[in-house]
């Protein structure tokens, strides 16, 4: 994998674990994520911020409990289904703000008045929902968690609930693709904690007493938590919200663990970080190396009131340059000045005895990563020229090697502007890529280079080859081939010299393969240890687990039987299977391809994951007999638990005791329900029931159906189930659970696959395949008596508000009304490019056009809620989408309301605007089912469907994708 902290992130959810290999120099992309839901998280022992992390290329891997440096605050604010990634979310899932009580007013909100009346007068209030949702929106957050690197002490980062819009209403710096808070020289709307927790691991695997993290001034809001390499000091930030003060800064400052005491970093009052990119970094256990904002830096520059010429762009060389619809661009000189003026940090090395020393020049950093041996240090940078239509990911990067005290020792690379990337899944940068430290030796590089110039169309063999080299070659030392691939490289697992595992995957085929090599073994072949399709999630064998080593990097955790010379990993999987994901731990013989079942969770009631490894903090092979490891045990009323489990005797000791967050729905229903659509595909959703509903006496109820679409390549891979039925019912703050306090029935990401086997494209038969999924959901939800068929109500964010455009658009007969916030709906205003189309526009018209409701706005004739941040920075969803559509609608009288909310982004985030978005939803539910607003009556024709009583309505929801042009 990785260096230290170009390694891992690992980030825990009440129901969900993601691990990917981050290379954190390839791109500074912002990663959307779910926001709020209110439980615990476990977070990696390294660095800890409010927010999500940056997504980068790499491979999905086991890892130990560490996160890497969180930088993004774009965020989305729906559970995700449908997405490759569908098991993120963030470290810190709701905003650090004061909670805003429950007391049945609106006083901790912005009022005006308004005239609420049936020609649907404009709102000119924030409002707020019924107290049914109300209650469980305010529900405190649980504190996140973090183990320590020798895993004897664990944090409780504390949280407040969501932030007042006048958090988001600050300025920001929309520069290069990314967006600044200047007033605190970071990227703009970071969350934060408001103190931290520290408990001691017992013998016995029991927490001890909490010691609160004491000696910084009340108020202060904390980020960048991170664990010293020998677990003995904390590293923190600390900011005030004082607007018109340059204390609003961030300042670092350092815990000792044992007593709790905290102190500045620097003894200057003067000396701020600078954490647009990256922050601080450990170099040792008594060194940082921190980004600090230049003490020279004077005023921001001043935009000229007069141009010095035209904005010009120009193509005489007439170069293929096709890039997606990318948001908050530079624009000119100024913005260029503007970008440097708070981009640019001085390079500090401070120790904790309050010696410090500036090393280099001050530059755009953007990440620093120091040897496993602590001898070096890998620079990364940018710089001019800047590009005006690619953001600052794509911009000249340079990477440097420096020792430990500040000292250059060679540059690696110089990579021009990357303008013309092709538009093609698994294209890329041309050049040295991805390049880390070994984490298996003192200071040894590695890094892959395409053979394809980037073009994934472009068919060559080898199409990837991964290089490695000593930080300081010999003079006439070249760099030595270490594997080559033809598909596109993924990252790698280190181990030792007799064994790595190196990943590669292709998109359209879809394919990905594991290869083990042996790095130090000149005459070892490397052979494929796995090969399969990546949509086939019933053929994946788990992901090999990662142990720390004393310098505090990760490598592939050997084990070892009694009397058994066997080479053996753990490898951790989902366990995906007809019945519903049973996670699993096997001993893998990575020789003979043996395996052994040594742990998997109760199938019956229960959902259990293996979290990390606990026995990781010794040097050498791991017993079977000492192994210890994290566990997370819920289940469909139980909120997530965390277990230490044992070996040999599988002894389990509960470390966790979390309340429920919602009490009032603590016995919902859940049922994981399949389904087939007429071509055959297999279908499956979750169905969620009001606590005590029964269908047999209640009769059927309101339905909202909420779901996002994905791309497949197989009919059969596209029918997989994915997911557990007893998984723990997660409610975020815009979630569609939250209307099962109003008595609704929820169908929460019914599958819809869009599917192109062979030659064929998914998208040429979108819409076709996109309402037969919808009629077979709806239907099943009719034929089992739960839902009313006149009250059944589409929506979705991102790709799954365009979804519900389309469904009003093209099948008009399944549901009432609809509900669509952020999304894009028409696809010509993205020409290049969405979501997992790489065909533009001039390519594939007809399935641009076909695809757009746009171009459909005269058939849609239900009731339609438009939502949209008034500041979206997402690819292809400009607040202008949501704009031109509700034109496109108001022009052919078509019942429709559109809500533009003010400093919001893709997601939402504001409290203001989280519960104006959930009454402006319970409003358009109520207000269209009341009015028996149609639906899919005629379907209910084919069914016996028990008591017609009156019901409430049932809301689809779709979920955000990751993906670009979303």
């Amino acid at each position: 994998m990785a260096g230290r902290y170009n390694e891992l992130f690992h980030i825990v959810s009440s129901r969900h674990t993601l691990f990917v290999e981050l290379s954190r120099s390839d791109s500074f992309t912002p990663f959307g994520l779910q926001l709020g839901y209110p439980f615990p998280r476990l977070v990696k022992a390294g660095d800890l911020d409010g927010g999500p992390p940056f997504m980068k290329s790499g491979t999905l891997s086991t890892a130990a409990l560490e996160v890497t440096r969180i930088h993004s605050r774009n965020i989305f604010n729906t559970a995700m289904t449908a997405s490759p990634f569908n098991r993120l979310v963030p470290v810190n899932s709701a905003l650090a703000v004061d909670s805003c009580a429950d007391n049945g007013s609106a006083n901790a909100f912005v009022t005006f008045t308004e005239e609420d009346n049936e020609n649907d007068a404009i709102v000119v209030k924030y409002r707020v929902p019924s107290s049914e949702i109300r209650g469980i929106v305010y529900a405190p957050p649980l504190p996140a968690l973090s183990f320590s690197p020798l895993r004897d002490k664990i944090l409780f980062l504390k949280r407040r609930s969501l932030t007042p819009l006048a958090e988001l209403a600050r300025h920001e710096e929309k520069l290069a693709g990314i967006r600044i808070d200047g007033k605190c020289n970071t990227r703009s709307r970071m969350s934060s904690y408001t103190g931290i927790g520290i408990h001691q691991l017992m013998p016995d695997d029991s927490l001890g007493p909490e010691k609160e993290v004491r000696g910084f001034p009340d108020g202060a809001k904390i980020n960048f938590v991170s664990w010293s390499n020998d677990g003995k000091h904390l590293a923190f930030t600390i900011r005030f919200e004082q607007y018109e003060s340059s204390s609003s800064k961030l300042r670092v400052w350092v815990a000792d663990v044992e007593t709790g005491t905290a102190k500045p970093l620097f003894q200057s009052p003067d000396i701020y970080l600078n954490a647009v990119f990256d922050n601080y970094v450990w170099v040792d256990n008594s060194t940082l190396l921190v980004c600090t904002i230049p003490i020279t830096r004077g005023n921001p520059p001043k935009k000229p009131l007069v141009p010095s010429g035209p904005k010009i762009q120009s193509n005489e060389q007439k170069i293929v340059v096709q890039v997606r619809t990318f948001q908050d661009l530079l624009k000119d000189e100024y913005d260029e000045d503007l970008f440097d003026y708070y981009a640019t940090s001085q390079l500090v090395l401070a120790s904790l005895d309050g010696t410090m020393k500036e090393i280099g020049s001050p530059a755009v950093y953007t990440s620093m990563d120091p040897s496993p041996d602590e001898k070096y240090i890998l620079i990364s940078s940018i710089h001019r020229p800047y590009s005006f239509i690619v953001p600052c990911g794509r911009f000249p990067k340079k990477v440097d090697v420096w020792t430990a005290d500040g000292k250059f020792v060679r540059e690696l690379c110089d990579l021009p502007v990357a303008e013309n990337i092709p538009i093609a899944f698994n294209s890329v940068r041309k050049g040295m890529r991805s390049i880390n430290w070994r984490t298996d030796k003192p200071s040894t590089l590695y890094w892959a280079e395409t053979q394809d110039e980037g073009d994934a169309k472009v068919e060559v063999s080898p199409r990837d080859i991964i290089y490695t080299q000593p930080a300081e070659p010999q003079e006439s030392e070249r760099p030595e081939i270490l594997h080559k691939l033809d598909l596109r490289y993924g990252g790698i697992s280190w181990c030792d010299d007799s064994l790595a595992l190196v990943y590669e995957s292709w998109y359209k085929t879809p394919r990905t393969r594991t290869w083990v090599i042996s790095p130090g073994l000149k005459d070892a072949s490397p052979r494929i240890l796995f090969d399969r399709s990546s949509e086939d999630v019933y053929s994946d064998p788990g992901s090999p687990m990662l142990r720390r080593t004393p310098v505090g990097t990760y490598v592939i955790a050997k084990l070892r039987k009694e009397n058994d010379d066997g080479t053996y990993v753990l490898l951790n999987g989902d366990g995906a299977t007809p019945e519903g994901n049973i996670p699993f731990l096997d001993l893998f013989d990575i020789n003979t391809g043996s395996k052994e079942r040594i742990w998997e969770s109760d199938k019956e009631r229960y959902h259990e994951s293996v979290v990390a490894l606990m026995s990781d903090q010794k040097e050498g092979d791991i017993h079977l007999n000492d192994l210890k490891i994290l566990t997370s045990k819920e289940s469909k009323t139980e909120n997530t638990q965390y277990y230490i489990q044992s070996w040999p005797d599988r002894k389990s000791c509960r470390i966790t005791d979390f309340p429920h967050p919602y009490p009032q729905l603590a016995s919902l229903q859940k049922e994981m329900i399949r389904y087939q659509r007429k071509d055959g595909v297999q279908l499956t959703a979750t169905l969620y029931l009001p606590p005590g509903y029964d269908p047999s006496k209640d009769g059927p109820l309101p339905c909202l159906v909420w779901s996002y679409p994905g791309e497949f390549k197989s009919k059969d891979t596209a029918g997989q189930v994915r997911g557990s039925p007893n998984e723990f019912a997660g409610i975020g703050p815009t979630s569609a659970l939250l209307w099962l306090a109003r008595r609704f029935a929820i169908l929460s990401g019914p599958t819809i696959p869009i599917i192109g086997e062979g030659n064929e494209e998914a998208n040429d038969r979108y819409v076709e395949q996109l309402v037969s999924s919808a009629e077979a959901a709806v239907k099943e939800v009719i034929r089992r008596g739960v839902a009313h068929p006149n009250k059944i109500a589409v929506g979705g964010h991102s790709y799954g508000a365009f979804m519900t455009a389309n469904l009003l658009a093209h099948a008009p007969h399944l549901f009432a009304c609809g509900i669509a916030r952020s999304g894009a709906y028409n696809r010509t205003l993205t020409p290049f490019g969405f979501q997992n189309e790489d065909r533009t526009l001039w390519e594939a018209t007809n399935t641009y056009v076909q695809m757009s409701p746009f171009m459909s706005a005269n058939k849609i004739k239900k009731p339609i809620l438009l939502i949209h941040g008034e500041e979206d920075n997402n690819s292809g969803t400009l607040t202008m989408q949501s704009d031109r559509f509700f034109n496109a609608l108001k022009g052919h009288g078509s019942l429709c309301r559109l809500v533009i909310l003010p400093f919001e982004s893709h997601g939402y985030a504001a409290r203001e605007s989280i519960m104006h978005v959930l009454w402006e939803t319970d409003r358009w539910l109520q207000k269209h089912f009341a009015a028996g607003g149609g639906g899919a009556a005629e379907l209910a024709d084919d069914f016996k469907v028990g008591n017609s009583i009156p019901g409430k309505v049932i809301n689809v929801i779709t979920f955000p994708s990751f993906g670009p042009g979303t």
